[in-house]
């Protein structure tokens, strides 16, 4: 029994109550069930009675009684216990909680799944970062952060869209092109331009494909360069995504916004929801109407449209794509673009409560022998995806990143995270999962085979660390749910970790296979099932991290 199908009866429990007109309350949608840490006090706990007696008119403890005799009735139910001020503690029977181990190892990959957001379209963007150089550090946690979030809301039922943002219009891209072409003639490169060796390269790369690129004029060349420059690192910054295993579903382009009349169309829209005025020559959004600190200029007094003109645009774009919840990822310095985006979609005439999130995330930090590390040997003053990758590798890297609250700044340690010891945390969760699938094979080398599902005893399951493991087990779903709800991945991890903790105190105190000629029992087969089990959630909740689940280590 899971603690989605506890709470279930118990809410079954309130409601056959309630028709027996024991309790006069309305039926609550949903009931909290919790592992209690104290295992004194039961496999699970819940505080409905207390959250009902005020509606009721009736003392917790009562309600509780009342509740309690309809739950002991229940099949798999050993014992329910009424503490303190009308807290339910349930016990559950030894073959009722062992039953979780064949449910997971019949369920395989859907285990922990639901439809919580199902029919719900989501775009959700992340990283985006201008592609006038490789992703630094900040864009590669929210590649881990963001791809890791996709997954879950997809095994939530979500229908995710996930997009990149090229911003491909406006002054940087034109500070990368001079970049280039000042590398590319021998010069100098501009004060406010690009450095690094990346620029050295590909501008290179563009002169060997275009040798008659130099004897351009200037503004012939700028152009050039632009385009070539755009083509050319847009490829790099796709190649590092798919390598670190992070795939976008659509790569919009900015200046399609401008080129299509996009922006132009948006700003008669605006106008038309009746936000839109001019003053001293510029065309203003009224945004201080939906709390924004003030007004925002969509087209400036010269007729140039402003960035957030081509906000705008791209909101409504993702609206007209069907997009029902709209996602941002975006990093610490962009706080000040929360309250401005979500004036847009107000003055659009949609829901900022619903229509739109804007999740913000911390810097990111590396250390080496104790040293925080700042600079990249390719792009001069930060530190690259593909940096990060070579010192500590796509696992290490994208758990690491996606394990600490993205409103927490992150701290990689290099030496921590390349080492195989269980301070490592990832490695400590993949050797959970490469521990047992060594017992399954030592186990087909033995000739043993966990048996059918027919043949499986949960109740022989029955230590502190079986119940332990099987209770981290039927977490899973909840916790999968929890992050979906959230948008907090990191659960996930944590998840991780307190299950391969609790697996591991099972190995060591419960043998699994047998010794030398001691015969095969039934209680090993189900302690194969429950293995089997534990390393199909572990593989599973890797998997939405988007980290391999290794066999052997």
């Amino acid at each position: 029994m899971t603690p989605a199908e506890l709470s279930q009866a118990v809410q079954s429990a309130v409601r056959a109550a309630v028709e027996a007109g024991e309790l006069t309350v309305a039926v609550p949608e949903t009931v909290t069930v919790e592992r209690p840490k104290n295992r004194d006090h039961g496999d699970y706990a819940t505080n409905v009675a207390l959250q009902l007696a005020k509606a009721a008119e009736l003392p917790p403890r009562q309600v509780a009684e009342l509740l309690a005799k309809r739950l002991r009735e229940l099949p798999g139910i050993a014992s329910i216990d009424i503490a303190g001020p009308g807290f339910l503690n349930v016990t559950l029977d030894a073959a009722t909680q062992g039953e979780l181990a064949r449910t997971i190892v019949e369920a395989g990959e859907a285990y922990g799944r639901n439809g919580t957001f199902a029919g719900l379209k989501i775009n959700l963007e992340f990283v985006s970062a201008n592609p006038t150089g490789p992703i630094h550090i900040g864009g590669v946690r929210w590649a881990a952060v963001g791809d890791s979030l996709a997954r879950v809301l997809r095994a939530s039922g979500a229908d995710v869209t996930t997009e990149y943002y090229i911003n491909d219009a406006g002054v940087q891209m034109s500070k990368f092109a001079a970049s280039l072409q000042a590398a590319a003639n021998k010069q100098p490169v501009p004060d406010d331009g690009y450095v690094g060796e990346y620029i050295n390269e590909i501008a290179a790369q563009i002169v060997a494909e275009h040798p008659g690129i130099l004897d351009l004029t200037k503004d012939e060349q700028l152009a050039e360069f632009r385009a070539e420059g755009l083509r050319l690192m847009v490829a790099e910054i796709q190649r590092s995504m798919e390598e670190f295993g992070v795939h976008f579903d659509v790569w919009f382009s900015e200046k399609s916004l401008h080129d299509s009349g996009a922006v132009e169309k948006a700003v008669d829209r605006l106008r038309e929801q009746g936000h839109v005025y001019e003053q001293d020559g510029a065309v203003w959004l009224r945004t201080t109407d939906f709390s924004d600190d003030k007004d925002r200029v969509l087209i400036k007094a010269d007729g140039d449209t402003t960035y957030f003109a081509s906000d705008a645009a791209y909101y409504l774009n993702k609206r007209d794509r069907g997009n029902e919840v709209n996602v941002y990822m975006l990093g610490a310095d962009h706080h000040g673009y929360v309250g401005r985006l979500k004036a847009i979609v107000a003055c659009a005439g949609d829901d900022p409560s619903h229509n739109i999130e804007v999740l913000i995330g911390q810097f990111v930090k590396m250390l080496k022998d104790g040293q925080e590390v700042r600079m990249s040997k390719r792009a001069g003053n930060i530190i690259t995806i593909d940096d990060v990758v070579d010192w500590v590798g796509v696992d290490a890297a994208r758990y690491s990143l996606t394990r600490v609250p993205t409103d927490s700044t992150v701290t990689l340690d290099i030496d921590v995270l390349t080492s195989q010891t269980n301070e490592n945390p990832v490695f400590y969760v993949q050797y959970a999962h490469a521990r047992m699938s060594s017992v399954a094979r030592n186990a087909a080398e033995l000739g043993i085979d966990k048996g059918a599902a027919a043949d499986f005893k949960p109740e022989l399951l029955s230590t502190e660390w079986e119940n332990e493991l099987l209770g981290q087990l039927g977490e899973f779903p909840g916790v999968l749910a929890t992050a979906g709800e959230l948008r907090e991945p990191h659960r996930v991890a944590r998840y991780l970790e307190d299950l391969a903790r609790a697996y591991h105190r099972f190995y060591d105190n419960c043998r699994i296979l047998p010794r030398g000629d001691e015969e095969v029992t039934d209680l090993t087969r189900a302690r194969l099932w429950l293995a089997e089990a534990t390393r199909t959630v572990i593989a599973n909740g890797l998997g939405l991290l988007g980290v391999s689940a290794p066999e052997r280590m």
